[in-house]
């Protein structure tokens, strides 16, 4: 298999392969690696990087990106992402049994949201475009890491707790939610 990607370097430990969903490849290397162990990599996920980039074509084709969004339409997404999030955080901190300290809502490239070790929440405004459930999905995960940082199986119990099918919304995000973030 033949394709191309980009060699990104870094003072990381692990090697890792990122598919755009445009279908670009980064593959993440530290300093030490060769470009010759970096193939050997990236040919030893061959069958992967297939299927993946296959998924992406067929999603790509019954869900063509849109025009990216205006300056205008971000403005209105942010200001209704602005007044449901804290709606939704408000809602469920209790019910996780956490607090938390400010929230964050940006246009964001790649994340749909993010919960730092002080407390903060970050949420990608874009998620007032997808359906509710999946809204309510980004805010419970987010919640959940006030009391597990990680993506362990303590993690992802306390989230079955509160969304017992948190794993069907998780595939909804990424199903709808990729041609959202091309958008922007």
């Amino acid at each position: 298999m033949r394709v191309e990607y980009t060699i990104i370097r870094s003072s990381r430990r692990t090697m890792s392969i990122e598919i755009k969903p445009d279908g670009r490849m980064l593959i993440r290397i530290p300093y030490r690696v060769s470009d010759a162990e970096a193939k050997r990599f990236v040919e030893s996920k061959a069958d992967w990087i297939r299927k993946t980039l296959t998924k992406i074509e067929e999603r790509n084709e019954e869900n063509p990106p849109g025009e990216k969004f205006s300056e205008t339409e971000l403005k209105i997404i942010k200001k209704k992402a602005k007044k449901e999030i804290p709606i939704l955080v408000d809602y469920y901190a209790p019910k996780i049994g956490v607090t938390y300290g400010r929230i964050s809502i940006r246009a964001q490239r790649t994340l749909w949201g993010s919960c730092t070790a002080e407390g903060n929440l970050n949420f990608n405004c874009l998620l007032v475009l997808l359906p509710e459930r999946v809204m309510r999905y980004v805010v419970v995960h987010e919640l959940c890491h006030r009391k597990e940082m990680n993506h362990s199986k303590r993690f992802w119990a306390e989230v079955g707790k509160v969304l017992p099918d948190y794993k069907a919304l998780r595939k909804q995000l990424k199903d709808e939610g990729t041609n959202l973030l091309e958008r922007l």
